[in-house]
């Protein structure tokens, strides 16, 4: 099960401003992590809207003054990473920093998890979830903050790494990307296809297909068809265009466009964005379905809105997360495989 790439390649940034843009990343990722935390003081201070978001608070796992202090956190690291002395570190200092970087970017992104009913309230306004304006900038905010704070810490980790300073890649590293997909790029692309069925199957199996929006509230007419439609092919023909052959060449029945490279960005951009969120909301939901239950508790009382039986989210909350991180190694694989040597190193 291997094929050969055939993807036309984008040129990649000049290293000069990419070397640029990583320097400064710190300290507009700073700025923006200190607003943020301010703003999250006040709220906590007793001034916070009464309404953020359609399930509970406008964040997860760090509400209140933990959100303040984990902005604070975060602000901290990325002062280190900013400071020109950061460089000269020892290695273990050094990895530290950036492994507290990364924990404070995962731990913001975890925190904006429910950014993806945002996403979805607001493509498809009539299937159910309502959208709050405030919320969702917060929630997004909370997860820029913590994207920008991974990636300083990625930038850092180049910079004071043997290995080219404008992509990062070791000495060593091939001049071309793989020419076939990895046998395990497969394995992950099935896995997210297994897992978007195994979701599928849990929602047939308490009450049909007819209430597939179960859970949401809503979900009839014109936006419950687009989002059926949406999720079967996010599940199925996304993950297989990650791997095989017509995600990179445009089909012969493709008229006009038969044989020719597919936009790279029109396959790698929605299979990132799809399994980031996935893998973020519903793993955050499965270590909060963990806690509870170990303590006794249901994590899904019926309140009216969502009245289904516990067994169905232990089938679709973990058939969620692997169609999330399959697709997510999937992806990885695409952009692996379809990448543009660099500028700087030719690699």
């Amino acid at each position: 099960m291997a094929i050969s790439h055939g993807q036309s390649r984008t040129t990649t940034p000049h290293p000069a401003r990419r070397g640029t843009w990583q320097g400064r990343l710190p300290l507009v990722a700073l700025a923006w992590v200190t607003a943020y935390g301010a703003l999250r003081i006040y709220w906590a201070a007793g001034h916070q809207p009464a309404r953020l978001s359609p399930i509970g608070p406008d964040l997860v796992v760090f509400t209140g003054w933990a959100s303040a202090a984990l902005c604070g956190a975060a602000a901290l690291v990325l002062a280190a990473l900013a400071l020109p002395a950061a460089r000269a570190l020892g290695r273990v200092p050094r990895l530290a920093l950036i492994a507290a970087g990364w924990a404070v970017g995962a731990a913001l992104t975890a925190a904006g998890a429910m950014l993806l009913l945002d996403v979805v309230g607001g493509i498809l306004p009539g299937f159910g979830l309502g959208l709050h304006p405030l919320g969702a900038l917060s929630r997004a905010a909370c997860v820029a903050a913590g994207v920008m704070t991974g990636l300083s810490a990625r930038a850092y980790a180049r910079r004071t790494r043997a290995g080219c300073t404008g992509c990062g890649r070791p000495a060593g590293t091939p001049a071309a990307p793989p020419a076939r997909t990895p046998r395990w790029a497969y394995g992950a692309a099935y896995l997210a296809i297994i897992g978007c069925a195994v979701r599928i199957a849990a929602q047939a199996a308490v009450d049909g297909f007819d209430g597939f929006d179960g859970g949401f509230g809503g979900g009839r007419g014109a936006s419950g068809v687009l989002f059926m439609i949406g999720f079967v092919l996010g599940g199925t023909l996304l993950p297989l265009a990650l791997v095989h052959r017509f995600g990179r060449r445009w089909p012969r029945p493709v008229p006009g466009l038969a044989g020719r490279a597919v936009p790279r960005r029109l396959v790698l951009w929605p299979g990132t964005a799809i399994s980031a969120g996935l893998v973020v909301y519903f793993g955050v939901m499965l270590l909060q379905m963990i806690w509870e239950r170990m303590h006794g508790r249901d994590p899904f009382p019926p309140d009216g809105r969502m009245d289904l039986p516990e067994a169905f989210f232990w089938a679709a909350v973990p058939g969620y997360l692997a169609w999330g991180a399959g697709m997510a190694a999937a992806a990885l694989a695409y952009a692996r495989g379809t990448r543009a040597p660099c500028r700087a190193c030719g690699r």
